[in-house]
């Protein structure tokens, strides 16, 4: 049987190319996967991590199968083929709700059960990944070690920028395969099986046919449906195969909805000069403040497809109203960036069915309603102006978290108006500026259990309280379970990589500082996927900038400069209060936070790279990074627990466990980089 050398030499990309591609490959498809799976399998909307973990689990597995005669990457769509027919055909929605943890609008539960379907995806895509990490590491082996992760983060960054592209001109989802199909054909030509050549056509057929379906198309966040609604007098739309609003003339939905107009009967003031929304939506609560008659409505949605939906056919027009002006925005983000008051501020119904990224539990609207988020809106309302938001809340002891933490933030209570399982709360910048009706006034003493606040540090608005709700113990459980079966099915060993453990420990703290990183932009500069899509670029910018370095400058193992800068930035980064940060103007603010974001993974990726340049094996020394990494996304959910800040504890003390465990190696002579 020829080597793997000779089975390179006679494909169609050899070389630093063939690394190049292979490694944006993988990136491409790992942001496809968290996407697609997400809109189509509602369990993923809010454990897109999981596909992060499988992606880490299978890539790693790929590497240390790298070395094995046989080429496994040439059958990866199989894979792809397989996880698309899968989801498919058992589509499903999350459970409805628990008392602990709400994840959104009660719906059917349908397919198979999350405990069931969850694990079974996370196998197909970490067997997946696993023939796509094999195509990368036949490559990466090639070179020498720095060498080769060069070009592997080269890759990475291209295949970002290859998704946010595509994000950016909303693709529709047959485009992602067809972008795969072209990358095999350029990896394998007339090398690729015609099984899988099969399956590539079979995918993009597959997604052909929803990219086809009336009314479907893809916002950076979801698969927007739409349908007409009350007889054609409105539209209804979906996003990830559940009802998210309805674009409905503003007569028919004050009557079918008296609560949307609550806030504007509770407000002592009724000249509205200026109206801020935020969750703009479709436009039916900015064609209800025009019909109060507002003379000018600020409008902020997060979602450029589902504002251009209601441009296009809300009934009322109220976007092409000359008193709107619309904003593209995260609500969070747009209250930090302007200096303008409002009589009414309004929050309506901002709940998001999506996690911002695969690397992080916040959702699109976590930051919104902290109780920092509540004194900004406060800081930007009039004299006698008033602050109100409403929601299909679904738990007492959400309602009582939110009305606590208006208490708290305007030292009085608000007025809270019920209607079946959707609540209205309005509250004035005195006591004086709105009017309850009798009974109307939430009173802390009879609500019964009223949780804390939600905060920066602790975003998670649907968590009663601080822990890991036992649903997520089980399926991270059963991943873990998985992936050890998962290793063992595919012949990997874990002994290969024995000498690797001060590489796997940098694995799981590096992801978690990636994790904080995401949440601090999320948090300064909004929860929107441009900013995401900056985020890790940038952390894959910083570590090519560590390569360089490395390579350049021949950094020592371990040395105590690499080691104290660190720890140091993280002391530094943990020292500093992100509050501190919102207060500084937009670029002063984006100048600290790329200090205090990236200074540690640059100099975490120093540490990395200058041990990884005297590796023995390379693709050992990677997988057990790769490996690392999973186990630093299920250390992740502790953020659950104990706050994003104090995540940057747990970073220290698995770099701390890096720096013990490392061994020099036993080389003899100078190693070549």
């Amino acid at each position: 049987m020829p080597s793997p050398t000779a089975i390179t030499g006679r494909l169609p990309l050899q070389g630093a190319a063939r690394l190049f591609t292979a490694s944006a490959l993988m990136l491409f498809v790992q942001l496809a996967l968290i996407r697609w799976s997400g809109a189509n399998l509602l369990h993923l909307s809010y454990f897109s991590n999981l596909i992060l973990l499988a992606s880490f689990l299978g890539i790693g597995v790929g590497f240390l199968r790298a070395a094995r005669p046989g080429d496994l990457g040439r059958y990866a769509p199989i894979g792809l083929f397989a996880l698309v027919l899968f989801i498919t055909l058992f589509p499903a929605r999350i459970e409805s709700t628990t008392s602990q943890l709400i994840f959104f609008t009660s719906v059917n539960p349908t397919g198979l059960p999350a405990w069931v379907s969850l694990p079974l995806v996370f196998l197909v895509i970490a067997a997946t990944m696993t023939a796509f990490g094999e195509i990368a590491g036949r490559a990466f082996k090639e070179f020498p070690a720095l060498h080769a992760y060069r070009w592997d983060i080269l890759g990475s960054i291209s295949g970002t920028l290859a998704f946010t592209l595509l994000s950016f001109l909303r693709a529709p989802s047959f485009v992602w395969p067809t972008v795969v199909a072209v990358a095999f054909i350029a990896l394998y030509g007339r090398r690729l099986p015609p099984v899988s050549r099969v399956a590539l056509l079979a995918v993009i057929a597959m997604l052909l046919m929803e990219s086809m379906t009336p009314g479907v198309s893809w916002s950076p966040y979801y698969k927007v449906s739409t349908r007409l609604t009350d007889n054609g007098r409105g539209v209804d739309i979906w996003v990830n195969g559940i009802p998210h609003q309805v674009a409905r003339d503003v007569d028919l939905r004050l009557a079918l909805e008296p609560i949307y107009g609550k806030p504007y009967e509770r407000a002592v003031n009724k000249s509205l000069q200026d109206v801020l929304i935020i969750g703009a939506g479709s436009g039916s609560d900015v064609a209800i403040a025009l019909r109060k008659q507002a003379r000018h409505v600020d409008a902020v949605e997060i979602d450029p497809r589902i504002l251009q939906i209601g441009q296009q056919v809300h009934p009322n027009h109220p976007y092409q109203d000359a008193r709107v002006s619309t904003f593209v925005n995260d609500g969070r983000a747009f209250l930090s960036s302007t200096d303008r008051r409002y009589d009414l501020i309004l929050f309506a119904l901002p709940d998001s069915l999506t996690l911002v990224s695969g690397a992080s539990q916040l959702r699109l609207e976590s930051y919104l309603f902290t109780i920092e988020a509540m004194r900004s809106a406060r800081e930007h309302l009039k004299p006698q102006g008033v602050f109100a938001m409403y929601n299909f809340y679904r738990q007492a002891w959400l309602v009582n978290r939110l009305a606590g933490t208006l208490d708290e933030v305007y030292g009085h209570a608000p007025c809270i108006d019920t209607e079946h399982s959707a609540v209205a709360l309005t509250i004035g910048l005195q006591a004086a500026d709105v009017t309850c009706v009798a009974g109307g006034t939430w009173n802390r003493a009879t609500a019964g259990v009223v949780p804390a606040p939600a905060s920066d540090d602790w975003p998670f608005l649907y968590l009663e309280y601080h822990g890991i709700p036992g649903f997520y113990l089980l399926i991270i459980g059963l991943i873990l379970l998985s992936s050890a079966l998962g290793v063992r099915a595919f012949g990997a060993r874990f002994s290969a990589m024995t000498a690797y453990r001060d590489l796997f420990f940098m694995g799981v703290a590096f992801l978690l500082l990636e994790t904080k990183s995401v949440t601090t932009f999320a948090l300064l500069f909004g929860t929107t996927w441009l900013v995401n899509a900056m985020v890790f670029t940038g952390v894959l910018l910083a570590v090519l900038l560590a390569i360089e370095t490395t390579m350049r400058r021949r950094i020592p193992i371990s040395t105590p400069v690499t080691v104290v800068g660190l720890f140091a930035s993280l002391a530094v980064a943990f020292a500093v209060p992100n509050d501190m940060l919102l207060g500084l103007p937009v670029p002063l603010r984006l100048v600290f936070a790329v200090a205090l974001a990236f200074a540690p993974v640059f100099c975490a990726n120093l540490l990395f790279t200058s041990r990884f340049r005297e590796v023995a094996s390379p693709t050992n020394a990677f997988a057990a990074n790769l490996l690392g990494a999973m186990i630093g996304g299920c250390l992740e959910y502790l953020s659950l627990l104990i706050g994003y800040r104090m995540l940057l504890l747990v970073v220290a003390g698995a770099y701390v466990l890096a720096v013990l465990s490392f061994r020099r190696p036993r080389v003899a002579g100078p190693v070549t980089s």
